[in-house]
């Protein structure tokens, strides 16, 4: 829908669009690579909580005459399992490959991490840890490297002019690299 302003306004005939008030986005501007990670669907982590959930249940059927302190279990179990149905929504960070920079954006007060690939000398695919069980992070400065992660066992290892590794844990990590080397060229 289209508005046209009179002529008094002005010697040619402007138009005035009022059906999006978003930019028209150049090609560049469309992110080659997006992945989002979420908190709650990690393997091991949810099948802990799932373990405590039943061992609850459980006591609370073996309880002699349904006790008040079986009621607290039964509380305990649902409310373990409405945490874990929570966090499997609840988005840890999302990563977009975009205009030669890799964007990492997180939870509600977490800022944008940019990392611009003009800097990184040199980019790989490799483990995330040699832990089994890893906590999910963002941000986190340790030892010369920078990590975000929330699952899975690879990760992609950024070095930059500086010697700086930035380690970004992906679910993707075939994707996610191929795509940071078609923007690096």
């Amino acid at each position: 829908m289209f508005w046209r302003l009179p002529d008094a306004f002005s010697n040619r005939n402007l138009q005035i669009s009022t059906s999006s008030n978003h930019q028209i986005a150049s090609m560049s501007d469309k992110p080659v690579f997006i992945e989002k990670q979420y908190l709650g669907r990690e393997f091991i982590p949810l099948t802990v909580r799932l373990a405590l959930a039943t061992f609850c249940f459980a006591i609370y059927f073996f309880t002699d005459e349904r006790e008040r302190s079986g009621d607290l279990l039964l509380i305990v179990g649902f409310a373990i399992l409405v945490i874990s149905i929570i966090m499997g929504f609840l988005l840890h960070f999302r990563t977009r490959v975009q205009n030669k920079s890799i964007m990492l954006d997180g939870l509600w007060t977490t800022r944008l991490v940019k990392i611009d690939l003009n800097s990184i000398v040199k980019a790989e695919k490799a483990n995330y840890s040699r832990y089994l069980f890893n906590n999910p992070v963002y941000n986190l400065h340790s030892k010369g490297t920078i990590r975000f992660y929330a699952g899975g066992k690879e990760a992609i290892h950024l070095t930059d002019r500086d010697g700086l590794v930035y380690i970004i844990g992906s679910q993707q990590a075939s994707e996610f690299l191929r795509a940071v080397q078609g923007e690096m060229k």
